[in-house]
């Protein structure tokens, strides 16, 4: 048998192998106006958001975690942060449905009224949440002209966090929605897609970002709401009372510290929930 021969590389003129190199990618630098420029967004972003936030999570600190047991296991308190955020999730999960359809209508439909209804839209962040708190009591309340008496009760708080959150859905959709080119649509359409298949395929994908966008502004918006639920719901404890009114009832009788305990377990839960939201977001964008 004859053995095969080895081919071995070249080595170099010094005996040694030659080494590989390594490509490396430009780093990017900023420019003295984009340095600037950052330093002034974090600098305002660090006084409006950062110190206040690491403020409210230092005084919460101070009692460690027994604080937060204490304040958790108090049974007004826990009723309080149930209800509210079940009810945030609740109209959330409607906002979705009812802020796409109606970020739908608003750009593929034509109709009598459309503008006065792209108006109205926008009439929940213009309005003062306590003067909206007064409309809907004066719709819903014991004298309601509609004869649906939802104050004072578990109705009241989705009724009134419905109304000022319906906006985040329908303007963070309704961009997206005039950006989409229909000839995609119409040559799937034309190819013998189904329209669920073309929603599914290839409308829904590009609407995923802003939609979960907007159901995270909406649920933050949600937890926090306060102005227009003083009327409406008649803060009963562990019937109406949601962890906005909870929070300032602590403060007023000066126990500032659960206070802060309860504002910054409400924040975990925001931050959990737009983790979430993100996840979800990159699973719906991939499958599609």
């Amino acid at each position: 048998m004859t053995s095969t021969p080895v081919l071995e590389r070249p080595a170099s003129p010094e005996g040694r192998r030659p080494r590989r190199v390594r490509r490396t990618t430009p780093r990017s630098t900023l420019t003295r106006g984009a340095g600037l420029g950052l330093g002034i967004a974090m600098l305002w972003f660090s006084i409006l958001v950062l110190l206040p936030l690491s403020a409210v999570v230092a005084a919460a600190a101070e009692g460690g975690w027994g604080r937060y047991l204490s304040v958790l296991q108090n049974d007004q308190t826990w009723a309080a942060v149930t209800l509210t955020v079940s009810q945030a999730v609740l109209v959330t999960l409607v906002n979705v449905v009812v802020g796409t359809v109606i970020a739908w209508v608003l750009v593929r439909d034509r109709f009598w009224g459309k503008r006065a209804l792209d108006v109205v839209i926008d009439v929940p962040f213009a309005l003062p949440t306590i003067v909206a708190g007064l409309v809907l009591l004066s719709l819903y309340g014991p004298n309601s002209p509609l004869g649906l008496h939802w104050a004072f009760t578990p109705n009241a708080v989705t009724l009134a966090l419905a109304f000022v959150t319906l906006p985040f859905i329908v303007r963070t959709v309704q961009p997206v929605l005039e950006e989409l080119e229909t000839d995609v649509e119409e040559a799937a359409a034309s190819l013998g897609a189904k329209r669920s298949t073309i929603f599914r395929r290839i409308i829904l994908p590009s609407l995923v970002p802003a939609i979960t966008a907007g159901a995270a502004l909406s649920f933050a918006r949600a937890i926090s709401e306060y102005g227009s639920l003083v009327l409406l719901s008649g803060n009963k404890p562990y019937e109406t009372e949601v962890v906005s009114v909870r929070v300032l009832t602590f403060i007023e009788n000066g126990n500032t510290a659960s206070a802060a305990a309860l504002a910054s377990v409400m924040l975990a839960i925001a931050l959990v929930v737009i983790v979430l939201l993100d996840v979800l977001q990159r699973r719906v964008s991939r499958r599609g």
